[in-house]
């Protein structure tokens, strides 16, 4: 796997909604699906305890630097 970088942005968030780095790590190598919007930026998400949890990462040459993590139960609006 690639190097990883959390960006504060997503480590204050993680902080906050209680998600874990190793959790972060588990999603991008197990995702369920991986959307992506552009080149660069690009959703792995999983259903984790009834709810959708979505990792935005960038992936770059050498690195995969993760921008945000969440939770959402507005499943609908995601798949």
């Amino acid at each position: 796997m690639k190097r990883l970088i959390f960006v504060q942005h997503a480590l204050d968030r993680m902080d906050e909604r209680g998600i874990t780095k190793e959790l972060v790590i588990d999603i991008l190598n197990h995702a369920e699906s991986i959307d992506s919007n552009d080149e660069k930026r690009k959703v792995a998400q999983r259903f984790i305890d009834g709810k959708l949890l979505r990792v935005i990462y960038e992936d770059e040459t050498d690195a995969i630097i993760v921008i945000t993590v969440y939770k959402t139960s507005k499943i609908s609006k995601y798949i």
